[in-house]
C-alpha cells in the first residue's frame, strides 16, 4: 500500500467512508480503508494536511472521529475522538503548533493539544457551515454559517472575535437580506477574506479597515454556492454551486472571467493548486475533474464510484513516475466530451409530420374570389 499512496497527488473523501487516492500520471485510483467494516457513520466530511510536508492526511468522519493517514506508509496510523455526533458533523479541520483544531455545526470549536487532555473550547455560534484557517497566521480561524455572519477568531485570545462582519443594507424592498455563509477563503499577502453564500453571492471583507460590511460583492448564477478556492495568482477565485456550475471571478473588479464546463452534479469539494493553474473539483456525480485555469479546458476526468464530499490537492508540481506499483489497482475511467459528441452525431434525427385533426379540416377557412375568408360548411 505504501507504493500506491506515494504516487497519489489527489485525495478525496466519500459518503461511504472511503479515503480515495488518485494518481493522474499513472491513471490509477486506489481505496484506502477496511472494506469489511464500512458504515454510514464513517462518512468523510472534512480533510486537511497533518503537517507541512504533506505526509499525513487528517480525515474527519460524521461519527466524530479524526483519523490520521500516512501517505508514506499507506495506512491509518491512529484515530482520535474529537466530537459528539449529536453536536453535528465537522465543518472544519486544521493543525497549528502540534494542536488539532475542530469545529462542528453546533458552533463548538475546540483546540486539542497533543499529549494533553485539556482542550480550549470556543462557542462561535450555531448553524456553522464552514471553518477555515488562515495559512499565514495559523492561530487565526474564520467561521460562518446560516444566520451566522463571518467572524475571525484569534485562538491565543479566544474570548472574543477580533472581527465580526455586519450584514449588508436592506434590499430595494427595504427587507432584511438573509445571512448564509457557505465557504471562506483568506486572500494571501493581505488581511482580506472572501466568502460565498447560499444566496449566490461572493463577498470580500477587509478586517484591516473600520468597515465591517463587504468592500466588494458579486453574484454568480441563481443557485446556492457551496465551495470556493483561491487561484495561484490570488486575484481570482473559483466558486461552485448546487447545480454543478463552476466559474472564476475577478476579485479586483467583481466580474466573472469564465465558466468551467463538464459537471453534472452539485459541487461539494473544490481546491486550486497552490502554484499551477489547475483546479480540482468533486461532488455528487462521483467524478473527480481537473480543469485548466488558463484555457478552462477539462484536463482529467476520473470516475470514483462513490459520492464525494471533499478533495485535498497535493502541492507538489509533478508526480513521481519512478515508483513501481504492483498488485491490484483500480483503473481510472477516463471519459472525454469528444466521445459523447460522437455518440450524438451518429444518432439519426427523427422527424414527425404534423397532421391536422378531422374537425380542423372541416372548419378550415377558404379564401373567396373577392379575397374574403369564408368558412367551409361540413357536409351532413
Amino acid at each position: 500500500m505504501a507504493a500506491k499512496s506515494q504516487i497519489c497527488s489527489i485525495w478525496l473523501g466519500s459518503e461511504t467512508g472511503i479515503l480515495k487516492g488518485v494518481s493522474l500520471s499513472k491513471k490509477q485510483a486506489f481505496n484506502f480503508c477496511e472494506m469489511n467494516s464500512l458504515s454510514r457513520d464513517q462518512e468523510v466530511c472534512v480533510m486537511a494536511w497533518g503537517d507541512e510536508n504533506e505526509s499525513e492526511v487528517l480525515v474527519g468522519s460524521v461519527n466524530g472521529t479524526v483519523s490520521t493517514f500516512s501517505t508514506d506508509k499507506g495506512i491509518f496510523t491512529g484515530s482520535r475522538e474529537c466530537g459528539d455526533p449529536s453536536q453535528g458533523r465537522f465543518t472544519g479541520l486544521a493543525v497549528t503548533d502540534s494542536s488539532l483544531i475542530t469545529c462542528v455545526e453546533s458552533g463548538l470549536l475546540k483546540v486539542w493539544k497533543e499529549g494533553s487532555t485539556d482542550t480550549v473550547e470556543v462557542n462561535v455560534g450555531s448553524g456553522i457551515c464552514r471553518m477555515r484557517q488562515n495559512p499565514s497566521q495559523r492561530h487565526r480561524v474564520a467561521t460562518g454559517g446560516k444566520e451566522n455572519p463571518l467572524k475571525v477568531w484569534d485562538l491565543e485570545r479566544p474570548d472574543k472575535a477580533i472581527f465580526s462582519a455586519k450584514n449588508v443594507a436592506h434590499d430595494w424592498l427595504d427587507m432584511r437580506v438573509p445571512v448564509w455563509v457557505r465557504d471562506i477563503g483568506f486572500i494571501p499577502d493581505s488581511d482580506k477574506i472572501v466568502t460565498c453564500t447560499g444566496h449566490h453571492q461572493v463577498r470580500v471583507y477587509d478586517p484591516s479597515t473600520s468597515q465591517k460590511r463587504p468592500v466588494l460583492e458579486a453574484q454568480f448564477g441563481e443557485y446556492p454556492l457551496t465551495a470556493l478556492s483561491l487561484t495561484a495568482n490570488q486575484n481570482t477565485v473559483v466558486v461552485g454551486n448546487t447545480h454543478g456550475e463552476l466559474a472564476t471571478l475577478d476579485l479586483r473588479k467583481g466580474l466573472m472571467c469564465g465558466c468551467l464546463k463538464g459537471l453534472s452534479g452539485a459541487v461539494r469539494g473544490l481546491q486550486c493548486h497552490p502554484s499551477l493553474p489547475l483546479v480540482a473539483s468533486c461532488g455528487l456525480d462521483r467524478f473527480l475533474r481537473v480543469h485548466s485555469l488558463e484555457d478552462r479546458s477539462l484536463q482529467h476526468k476520473v470516475y470514483l464510484k462513490s459520492r464525494l464530499n471533499c478533495v485535498l490537492l497535493s502541492s507538489r508540481e509533478q508526480e513521481s513516475s519512478s515508483v513501481d506499483v504492483t498488485g491490484d489497482v483500480e483503473e481510472v475511467k477516463a471519459e472525454e466530451d469528444k466521445d459523447e459528441d460522437e455518440v450524438w452525431d451518429t444518432m439519426e434525427t427523427v422527424t414527425e409530420k404534423s397532421k391536422k385533426r378531422p374537425a380542423e379540416k372541416e372548419k378550415a377557412a377558404v379564401t373567396g374570389v373577392d379575397g374574403k375568408k369564408k368558412k367551409k360548411l361540413a357536409k351532413k
